[in-house]
Formats: C-alpha cells, sequence, structure tokens
C-alpha cells in the first residue's frame, strides 16, 4: 500500500504506535496490497481502530473474528438501497 498524502517514514519514528494503529486502518480500508494482517493485531487494536473502519468493513470484521451477525436493520436498508 502506497499513502501519498502522509510522510510513512516521519510519522513511523515520531509515532510508532499512532503510526501502527494508522497503517492497520489503511490496509484495512483500503486493500491490503498482497500483505497480510496478523489476527491478534487486529483484535487487540480494534477498540481503537473499529470507528475508523467503513461500516460495511467493520460489520464483516465482527462477523468474522467474533461471530457477531448484522442486524437485520442494516441488512433490510442496504437491501432497500439496490433498486
Amino acid at each position: 500500500m502506497i499513502n501519498w498524502s502522509t510522510d510513512e517514514v516521519k510519522f513511523k519514528k515520531n509515532s510508532p504506535k499512532e503510526y501502527k494503529l494508522w497503517r492497520l486502518t489503511q490496509m484495512i480500508n483500503y486493500g491490503l496490497d498482497g500483505e497480510k494482517i496478523s489476527l491478534s493485531e487486529v483484535k487487540n487494536s480494534w477498540k481503537y481502530i473499529n470507528k475508523k473502519i467503513d461500516e460495511k468493513t467493520k460489520e464483516y470484521f465482527e462477523y468474522l473474528i467474533w461471530g457477531t451477525k448484522p442486524s437485520s436493520i442494516s441488512i433490510s436498508k442496504n437491501f432497500s438501497n439496490l433498486s
């Protein structure tokens, strides 16, 4: 993943923890580009990154990691938008 608007070297050097959370969020929202992310890393960072992740992606990750099924309201709302 290449981010053109952020100086990643400087960000990583000055704020390593924030950089790690930012990078994980970027990878989830914009694609992994062939890289893999660690399940334990996502679980440990979830309370910090879940508000910055796309809503549908968030529901999908919650389902994959914790088995939480999306609410029927969410499904109905999105289904009506398809037509």
